[in-house]
């Protein structure tokens, strides 16, 4: 018995005066998507910087993003890194980490800094999939060691991202995903600097619908994320 979801295709192929796609229209189809993107890197905006890196870290912690911004060499040295921030911020030693195990195996405690159970209104550490040039952008996967309310229920969200998964643009994400196996998550959040708003007269409010402070901390060398 066809099925109503084969009669609407159906339908729509004899509408258009269309059967199936033989191997022919098949080759046309991916020949005029290629012609689709012939000259894209002329619409693409020149990034700040030579070095895809030195980009990133110059659009995160410029006006636009103002986000804080550091760098390790590996992600071992992430807990210091951590206790540094929150000492220059006056902040409790005291985080929530995304239970990833990356971030699990690190010794927070030799460190100074204290793991605890999820706090709202508290501090984050966690660790982004991708990192984008152009916008400064992180890319946070939903996932079963990624809690999504992670990203939106603490008032300091501290991101370790890896500089190997930096990006160039926007739209390189969704390939480098492709390329590397990502499995499609229920929800990717692309962040760009502190939770703000300026509904009210134009003025500036962090924290309007999710971390008021987000610290950025580029980390060299292999990460498994």
């Amino acid at each position: 018995m066809t099925t109503a979801r084969e009669q609407i295709l159906q339908a729509v192929r004899d509408a258009s005066g269309r059967g199936e796609h033989t191997a022919d229209s098949v080759e046309q189809i991916l020949r005029e998507s290629e012609m689709l993107l012939d000259g894209i890197d002329i619409c693409r905006p020149a990034l700040r910087l030579i070095d895809i890196v030195d980009s990133f870290m110059a659009r995160v912690s410029g006006p636009k993003v103002g986000a804080s911004i550091d760098r390790i060499a590996s992600l071992s040295q992430l807990p210091t890194a951590v206790a540094r921030y929150l000492a220059a911020n006056a902040k409790p030693a005291a985080i929530t980490l995304q239970p990833t195990s990356p971030l699990l195996g690190l010794d927070w405690v030799a460190a100074g800094v204290t793991p605890v159970r999820d706090r709202d209104d508290g501090v984050v550490v966690g660790l982004a999939r991708w990192g984008i040039a152009e916008t400064g952008s992180i890319v946070v996967h939903s996932a079963p060691d990624m809690p999504i309310l992670h990203n939106f229920l603490c008032s300091t969200h501290i991101v370790a991202v890896p500089t190997q998964r930096i990006l160039r643009h926007l739209e390189d994400y969704a390939e480098a995903a492709r390329i590397a196996g990502d499995p499609a998550p229920r929800n990717a959040c692309l962040i760009t600097g502190a939770s703000g708003t300026t509904d009210i007269e134009g003025s500036l409010v962090k924290g309007a619908h999710g971390p008021r402070e987000l610290c950025v901390i580029l980390v060299d060398g292999v990460v498994q994320v």
